[in-house]
């Protein structure tokens, strides 16, 4: 499998993104800190145990040496003594001038300390791992809190950006990749902040301790032994470099795999209705495929880099073993001081081997962090101006000046030359071919979109001179598809104003024709929706969703087929409260019925983005031949009497 290799504007693109991430801890200061602190304290009390070891097996060897000498020495003819005595003394580090009896009161002084001096061996030990165990359990339940800390704020920043972008980006971007990037991504910075960082860091404090102590101690060996380092740092570099785009690859397989899931979740009933179940199987199986086939790319990766650490491990131990022996056979080394040496090798080969994991976590932290800041990044084509100034009341003139309109600046137009207005209180009907951009319009005046031409002015406010929240604020808005968010049916018709009373939520229910079923519910108001209104019927979600909006009370009403969903009862008992309740208000209507806009005050026919036709229905009828065609293709048996049609 050839593998794309990742740029360096790539790779430096993906450490920025991770000394982002990581400056999310300076938000905690002093609570950052302490993991540090309590890594340090833990770290010196494990370098301090081989020096104890050492002062316990030099203390065992020393008395046992000592009985053997006190005990042989008295019988040994003067002239073997006088030629053993010699190389005692080298071998003991002993001045070359002691005599006999002087080497006789040391070793008598040695066999008698040797018990206190490896009690307090034993006791330095049980101390100095008490004190590691005790730190070591609060730097992992500090790094531990402050990573949870950096992936809320992280979590948050994200939810909070998603929200605030535009729907031109969400148009673009696919819901399984948001979902991914504010779970799994978020997830794997925080496990390189709570683990991997605080491990490299250990590993470092360790690494850099133990080489102090071992050159200070016996540089010589020190120099035999430590030719792994620059080995193994080449060998991290590489799988390092290697491993990055891989890591990268895999959360994009995951994002696809994600977003399938969600799709499929979401339409399981179109999917049962078409019986495509093994068809949308086959697709999982093949994004679950290539997710597998990538991991197991890394899996091999990684599984050949442990066993060579492990072997350079090895080989250094087996350095230690024969230059060690060969210093103790001279006498310049104790036994105790080649074991406290052993064990700081150790010491050496542990962070080497856990630079494996650090890399393995930090290819996963800076992929993920990268597709994060790529959120928390991403241009918003509709935001607030510096100076945006708050929409006082308005009246609910809406003016379209020769506003032009084209989807990520490419393609073709959805709207060219859009020129109309309208006077506080009028309704306007929007009539038109599926894509002639009826709904572009009406996604225009709450600024879901900015025009890429032209200017749309309320009450003479220019659009893009006012904040968003005062202008929507004052809008309300029934969109043909129905969306219902989990909760109560008080709190769904509540949505836009969760301070509502009681008694408004009921009013809104009763204007939109909505109170008497639900009333017929066991919990009335209270009664769950389930997810995305899975509960109720369309009709029913149709006639909350027409009460959530009239609750804000709006001086522009947008209704976008608001009475599609609903059977021929429901539409006219929502009609006549519509009648009502539009009376005085500047509303929008999206119908494909001419029926249901015949009494509108204004009505614009577009096609192909443009306004072919524009008046009431009468001037139509006279003078516009499109408008007199789709009024004679719909069965004439289908429109009633020109009565009452504003409440759309």
């Amino acid at each position: 499998m050839k593998r794309k290799k990742i740029s360096p504007r790539q790779r430096a693109a993906q450490r920025n993104a991770m000394r982002r991430a990581l400056k999310y801890l300076s938000r905690y200061r002093v609570e950052a800190l302490l993991p540090y602190i309590f890594l340090l304290i833990a770290t010196l009390a494990q370098l301090a145990v081989p020096r104890m070891v050492s002062n316990m097996i030099d203390a065992i060897t020393g008395g046992v040496v000592a009985n053997l000498m006190l005990e042989q020495l008295p019988k040994m003819p003067a002239a073997i003594s006088k030629m053993v005595l010699p190389k005692l003394l080298e071998f003991q580090q002993l001045p070359a001038d002691w005599s006999v009896d002087q080497l006789m009161v040391h070793f008598t002084q040695t066999q008698a300390d040797a018990p206190s001096l490896l009690w307090k061996s034993v006791t330095a030990i049980v101390i100095f791992a008490v004190l590691r165990g005790v730190f070591a359990f609060l730097q992992a339940f500090w790094a531990e809190k402050n990573s949870q800390h950096v992936a809320y704020d992280l979590r948050n920043d994200l939810y909070a950006k998603i929200q605030r972008l535009s729907f031109s980006y969400h148009d673009k971007t696919q819901t399984g990749q948001l979902m991914i990037r504010a779970t799994d991504d978020v997830e794997k910075v925080r496990l390189f902040i709570g683990q991997g960082l605080l491990q490299l860091v250990g590993a470092i404090i360790l690494l850099s301790g133990t080489l102090i102590i071992l050159f200070t101690t016996n540089a010589q060996l020190a120099l035999y032994t430590l030719w792994i380092l620059p080995v193994a740092l080449v060998l991290f570099m590489f799988f390092g470099i290697v491993s990055q785009p891989l890591f990268t690859k895999v959360q994009q397989k995951l994002s696809a795999l994600n977003t399938i899931l969600q799709e499929n979740l979401a339409g399981i009933k179109v999917i049962k209705s078409f019986a495509r179940e093994k068809n949308e199987q086959a697709k999982f199986n093949r994004a679950a495929d290539e997710l597998m086939n990538r991991q197991l790319v890394i899996a091999r990766l990684f599984t050949f880099l442990f066993p060579v650490v492990f072997l350079i491990a090895n080989l250094g131990q087996a350095t230690t073993l024969y230059f060690g022996g060969r210093q103790i056979i001279g006498g310049t080394l104790t036994l105790g001081q080649w074991q406290e040496f052993s064990l700081y090798l150790i010491y050496i080969f542990l962070p080497i081997a856990q630079f494996g994991m650090i890399i393995t976590q930090f290819g996963q932290a800076a992929a993920s962090a990268t597709r994060i800041f790529e959120i928390l990044d991403a241009k918003n084509d509709v935001t607030d101006k510096p100076d945006a100034v708050t929409l006082p009341p308005i009246s609910g003139k809406v003016v379209f000046e020769n506003v032009s309109f084209r989807y990520f600046e490419s393609g073709d137009p959805v709207l060219q030359d859009v020129s109309f207005e309208t006077n506080p209180g009028e309704t306007v009907a929007l009539l038109g071919a599926t894509g002639s951009g009826k709904t572009t319009i009406i996604n225009l005046i709450p600024r879901f979109y900015d025009p890429t031409g032209g200017r749309i002015t309320i009450d003479g406010y220019d659009l893009r001179d006012v904040t968003l929240d005062s202008l929507r604020a004052q809008i309300g808005v029934v969109l043909q598809e129905t969306t219902l968010f989990r909760g109560t049916i008080r709190e769904n018709i509540a949505f836009g104003k969760p301070d509502a009373t009681p008694e408004d939520v009921i009013a809104a229910a009763k204007a939109a024709a909505a109170h008497e079923f639900i009333e017929s519910f066991p919990d009335g108001y209270d009664t769950p929706v389930g997810e995305r209104g899975a509960t109720l019927s369309g009709g029913q979600k149709q006639r909350i969703a027409i009460a959530r909006a009239l609750l804000l009370n709006p001086n522009v009403l947008i209704l976008d087929e608001a009475t599609s969903s609903v059977d021929l009862t429901t539409e006219a008992q929502i009609k006549a409260a519509l009648d009502k309740l539009m009376e005085g208000r500047t509303s929008f209507v999206i119908a494909q019925r001419i029926s249901t806009v015949m009494n509108a005050d204004q009505i614009l026919v577009l096609d192909k983005g443009r306004i072919v036709a524009h008046g009431t229905h009468a001037e139509l009828m006279a003078h516009s031949s499109i408008y007199a065609e789709i009024y004679h293709s719909q069965l004439v048996e289908d429109t009633p009497a020109p009565a009452s049609v504003t409440a759309n």
